[in-house]
């Protein structure tokens, strides 16, 4: 009888893990938009010039003369080139479509395999995916993402057995995945292994190690010195005996007391870890990119781009209700239960959030660690107070297993209906791109002999269809701490487009002959407005305008 029960509740697992990834699959799909995003634009052109010249450290595609360039995820340039001349846009879209899949999956599976519980870690999974609906896209962050998810992974399995040398090879060689797919996350590889730094030294310390061996050094130190003094002998190994137990007494009595959120564990293979980020720290030169693995964060940190560009800018939790729900949960959670959390799960979520609020693009690790961290305290907190146990006790099978798959019946109402608007969707808007002006440009003005202006949003298709730019959302490369030019593009153009300096001002300074602009744009309503004898308007379309600048 108990072989049959215990078959059937296998049983009831292993539907329950199909139908869980199918829907996890179903509605990560739905969340991967059809529409791209600018970044795209640039990288398929430049990943072809990779595979044509190699990686020269020269820009090729702004009009500007002799602009270095660190090609931060060559890489992944390459590959999106590959498929993008494989299949166009549609492969393209269905390359963010696996991947979105496969890091929803991924979550699941890593969340389900480290607390040992489907139904929250599938729940954990969807509330996940969704919080990070806003970044998956055809960038290289959605890469680095699924990576980060697998590297949280070998860490934990690593901790638990070291002996098993297939987890520190996967640290190692997703740290040269990152350096070379995107190095401007590969330094926030080596702040994932901190908290588990600070916990083993924490730990150390709380134990009374230092004081206990300097003790001992000093003890053992007097048992050679009176070697032939019975008396003493015997003094000196009683000290020895009291500090051994006052010390063990110290560390049951932390063990044991429940009245302490915070939960200390010195996982001595921790020390392990530390010779692989020591090793990883080397990773960087496995590149062909020089010492840019080591200098580009610091570089973008010195400079104005992330002052300047939304995603890099603090969050602001009023305009992102979600994550305000995930915080009050995290902290609902440790304050009004008596859930213990882990040392190094305080730090990594406490440091996760100080991040977020200095740039609101932390926000995603945020979610993709903390999702395995909510996971583990909702599920001790279950474990405390028998909910589980009164579960099966009060509720009849038949109504958990209807309220589960009436949950998951409205995430794939939700899913099927976000296909369904996804469908008829363009791959590149015509509102936010200039399809038709970049055509029109093409057909009827010579583009090897004129400078245009244009702005930082649209910049990168402009450079898709060939068109050499002003500017484009590679914003490193008009930076002066990458360029070390006197003039700063990027801030000549953040000046110019707000009207913040008078654009005419810039036109000359640059020699600029064409100007291309969001018809709506502050700067099309001057022109238009107050000084038409200096500009000639030569195309107009629903979004966008073009003037020549009459000498």
């Amino acid at each position: 009888m108990a072989k049959i029960k215990a078959l059937l509740n296998k049983n009831k697992k292993i539907i329950f893990e199909i139908v869980a990834i199918l829907i996890i699959a179903l509605f990560s799909y739905s969340l991967a938009p059809k529409t791209l995003q600018n970044d795209t634009f640039y990288t398929i052109p430049i990943g072809n010039l990779i595979m044509e010249n190699g990686i020269d450290m020269k820009d090729h595609f702004s009009w500007h003369e002799d602009l270095p360039y660190t090609y931060p995820h060559w890489l992944y340039d390459v590959i999106m080139a590959k498929i993008y001349n494989f299949g166009g846009w549609n492969a393209i879209y269905s390359s963010v479509c696996v991947l979105s899949i496969f890091m929803g999956i991924l979550i699941y599976e890593v969340n389900r395999k480290l607390n040992k519980n489907q139904i929250i870690s599938f729940l954990i999974t969807i509330g996940a995916m969704y919080l990070l609906k806003s970044y998956i896209a055809a960038r290289a962050q959605l890469v680095t993402f699924i990576i980060y998810i697998g590297v949280i992974y070998f860490i934990e399995k690593f901790l638990q057995n070291p002996k098993k040398i297939i987890y520190a090879i996967g640290i190692i060689c997703s740290s040269v995945l990152i350096a070379n797919l995107h190095i401007a996350v590969w330094p926030f590889f080596f702040v994932v292994f901190l908290p588990y730094i600070a916990e083993y030294f924490i730990a150390i310390l709380s134990d009374i190690i230092i004081y206990k061996k300097i003790n001992i050094f000093i003890k053992k130190r007097q048992l050679k010195k009176y070697k032939n003094d019975n008396e003493k002998l015997e003094k000196i190994n009683n000290s020895l005996n009291e500090i051994f137990e006052t010390n063990k007494k110290v560390e049951e009595y932390r063990k044991t007391q429940n009245k302490y959120k915070i939960r200390i564990e010195k996982n001595k293979n921790v020390k392990w870890l530390i010779l692989i980020m020591i090793i990883c720290i080397g990773t960087g030169l496995l590149t062909p990119l020089g010492t840019n693995p080591y200098t580009y964060l610091i570089k973008t940190m010195q400079g104005n781009t992330t002052k300047n560009i939304n995603e890099h800018l603090p969050l602001t939790l009023i305009n992102d209700t979600e994550i305000l729900c995930t915080i009050v949960i995290l902290v609902a959670t440790l304050t009004f239960t008596k859930v213990k959390i882990r040392l190094s799960d305080l730090f990594m979520i406490g440091g996760l959030t100080y991040l977020m609020f200095f740039s609101k693009r932390q926000s995603t690790m945020f979610v993709i660690f903390g999702s395995i961290i909510l996971n583990r305290l909702l599920i001790e907190c279950i474990d405390i107070y028998g909910i589980k146990e009164s579960l099966k006790k009060k509720v009849n099978n038949f109504f958990k297993i209807g309220f589960i798959v009436l949950g998951m019946c409205l995430i794939a109402i939700f899913s099927f209906d976000n296909i369904y608007n996804n469908r008829n969707r363009p791959f590149v808007s015509e509102n936010t791109y200039p399809v038709k002006a970049a055509d029109w440009i093409l057909e009827n003005l010579d583009i090897n002999n004129i400078k245009l202006f244009n702005e930082y949003n649209y910049g990168s298709y402009l450079l898709f269809k060939g068109i050499p730019v002003f500017i484009d959302s590679r914003a490193d490369l008009y930076a002066p701490e990458f360029n070390g030019r006197t003039d700063d593009i990027f801030m000549e153009f953040i000046n110019t487009s707000g009207i913040g300096k008078f654009y005419g001002n810039t036109f000359k300074n640059y020699g600029i002959t064409h100007v291309i602009v969001y018809k709506n744009s502050k700067m099309s309503m001057i022109i238009d407005n107050a000084d038409r004898e200096n500009y000639n308007k030569i195309y107009s379309d629903d979004s966008f305008v073009i003037y020549e600048i009459i000498k």
